[in-house]
């Protein structure tokens, strides 16, 4: 989606995304959102002061010159568009605040290495709220020690990063682990079997298991069972998919400019 300016202004005029206590989003606006150079972090939307490394990010890796857009968000879904200036940002108008997204989870028995990484931030970007790593029977690794602590924050870091690439302002939440004993009773398993459903209406939070399956037993025969096909997925593929389909289960219409539906 192009800045076009000209095209924005005639469309835009009293079309605004509905009732925020920040300021309302015109189609203009977004637009402009979209085509920014980059989304970077800020503690406070409404003095955008960039870190060192958004700071470096955006003079020595993206090579921003003075005068081009970005957007600075909190990761709470408060962000404002800026304008990069030879000693900082400069906001341009007031900050806009999105709506919370509905809750969606992801329950992960995550596969090995950057398998993962890509899991999470496949997860970020088709919208889920939550992942949750899930410690099942075969999961080919364990989460311990400095290790645990050290992937977690890896993943954290890779959310925040995917979150700025697909101009996301609410994070993902990346959970401590848990094991299936813990999961809630309404979360539905992905399962490759004869009795999983294709029906996923109604699921908004699903666990999908590691790279051997899940062990005999390990969930009860009363659990919501569902299929992502017929065909065997790897775990990080499965993710993506049981993911998009548990957010679009439960999506909200979007943002609605007019005529226009803008998710």
């Amino acid at each position: 989606m192009g800045r076009a300016p000209g095209r924005g202004r005639e469309r835009a005029g009293d079309r605004a995304l509905p009732p925020s206590p920040l300021t309302a989003v015109t189609l203009e606006l977004f637009e402009r959102r979209v085509a920014a150079l980059a989304q970077l972090r800020v503690a406070d939307p409404t003095r955008p002061v960039l870190g060192p490394a958004a700071q470096h990010h955006l003079r020595r890796v993206l090579r921003a010159r003075v005068g081009e857009e970005v957007v600075v968000t909190d990761g709470r879904g408060t962000w404002a568009l800026c304008a990069v200036r030879e000693d900082g940002l400069e906001a341009l108008g007031e900050p806009a605040r999105d709506p919370a997204p509905p809750e969606s989870v992801l329950y992960l028995a995550p596969p090995r290495g950057e398998r993962a990484d890509w899991a999470i931030a496949k997860a970020t970007e088709v919208g889920l709220t939550r992942v949750v790593p899930l410690v099942s029977a075969n999961l080919a690794w364990r989460f311990a020690g400095e290790a645990r602590a050290k992937v977690l924050a890896r993943w954290r870091r890779i959310a925040e990063e995917a979150a700025g690439q697909c101009r996301r302002t609410h994070d993902l939440v990346v959970d401590e682990p848990t094991t299936p004993a813990e999961v809630p009773d309404d979360v539905a398993v992905c399962e490759l079997s004869g009795s999983a459903s294709r029906d996923w209406r109604g699921v908004r939070a699903v666990a999908v298991g590691p790279e051997g399956g899940w062990a005999p037993g390990e969930w009860g025969d009363e659990r919501r069972r569902v299929s992502l096909g017929d065909t065997v997925l790897r775990s990080e593929t499965a993710a993506v998919v049981a993911g998009t389909l548990c957010v679009l289960s439960g999506a909200s219409p979007g943002f609605s400019l007019g005529a226009r539906e803008v998710g």
